[in-house]
Parts: C-alpha cells; structure tokens; sequence
C-alpha cells in the first residue's frame, strides 16, 4: 500500500514513516502543510492519505481542509485524519464524504498491530471512528431520534458499526454469530429508509446518521 504523511512536526512524521515501512507499507511522499500535502498527492497518486487535521500556517483547519479537497479530487484515495482532541464538527464533515474515512485521536495511536489493521480497512473502503468522538455524540440528546425504530441490539450494532468494526469484529465483541450480524446490518439499513447502493456505502450512511442523530 502506498501512503503519504501529512504531519507538521518533523520527528512525529519521520517517526510514523519508519513504523509504516516495517510494517509492509510504502510510505511515496511526506509534507509538513496542505500545500505540499496537496502537490504529493497529485505527484505519487498514493491509495491512502495520513494527515493531521491541524497544519500550518493558523494550525486550524488546514489539514481538513485538504482532506477535502483530496477528496472531491481524488475519490479512490483513503483518507485518516489524525486529532489530537475530538473535535465533532470537523469530524462529522469529513465523515459525510463517503467511504474509505478515518477520524482516529492521535493519542489513541499506541498498538501497532491495530492501527495498520485500521490503515488497511480505509483504504479497502472502509469507515473509522474513534470510540471517544462517538462517546462525545452519544452523550448528547435530539429532540428527533432517527433511530427510534431500531431495536436495543440494532444500537449496539450500529454503535459498533460506528467504531469501524466488521461484521466479524461485531459478532465477536457481542457473543452471536457473524450470520446472526448479517441479519442485524441488514435490518438497520433497511429501518434506516437509506438510499439503494454498493452496501459498503449504505454502511457509512448509515454510521453517519447514527452519530448525527445522538
């Protein structure tokens, strides 16, 4: 897999690079702002795109910012933001781009083996979230649940559909079959009323109404 990094802090960046490569991933570009994020994108065409969400020059929303962009330019491109606080705006906006997204705490990046299993599901079309920005979302009350229909189980699957898991992750962590999972996501999706697509996209659909509705 071909990456670049995007990360304003020389040592963190160089540091990151050199766990990617022993671990089997060809890190094809590194920057230190959006600019030069931007220019190695367009220069090594890479499958997946690490970058902190906040970069010179204001250390805002530059590195959102060209998440975006590399988005809307480069569809097929997975991207990881990387915060190091949760921050649920910016989260949610890069989250209602499609599949193939990751929003990950940097402080949440500690197991090796985990985060290049994270890496390896965005970049196959997956969806990720940190376990702390859905905590953030849950502890907050609407008026207007969308989720009223789904059964206490369907939460817990949504729930951990949210967290990036798969459907034998799911099946794992909640003690029932992987069979028995299939029948659940299948349900969600359809008590969700969401639109008829690949069923990689209707899973991110549906991880996003959950964490908008909470």
């Amino acid at each position: 897999m071909r990456i670049v990094l995007a990360e304003d802090e020389l040592l963190l960046r160089e540091g990151m690079a050199s766990l990617l490569e022993r671990s089997g991933f060809e890190v094809v570009g590194q920057a230190g702002d959006a600019v030069q994020l931007l220019a190695a994108v367009g220069d090594t065409s890479p499958d997946l795109v690490v970058v902190d969400i906040r970069m010179p020059p204001t250390r805002t929303r530059e590195g959102l910012e060209a998440a975006l962009e590399i988005r809307q330019q480069h569809p097929n491109i997975g991207i990881l933001v990387l915060s190091a606080h949760v921050e649920v705006e910016h989260a949610m906006e890069l989250l209602a781009s499609g599949r193939g997204i990751g929003y990950l705490l940097k402080s949440r990046v500690t197991d090796v083996t985990e985060f290049v299993d994270t890496l390896e599901r965005i970049a196959k079309g997956g969806s990720v979230v940190d376990p702390a920005l859905v905590q953030e979302l849950v502890s907050v009350r609407r008026r207007i649940d969308p989720l009223a229909a789904l059964s206490e189980r369907e939460r817990d699957v949504l729930a951990l559909m949210a967290e990036g898991r798969s459907n034998a992750g799911i099946a794992r962590r909640l003690w029932v079959t992987e069979g028995t999972v299939e029948k659940h996501v299948r349900s969600i999706l359809a008590k969700l009323n969401l639109p008829e697509a690949e069923e990689d996209h209707r899973r991110v659909l549906a991880v996003v109404t959950f964490l908008q509705a909470q």
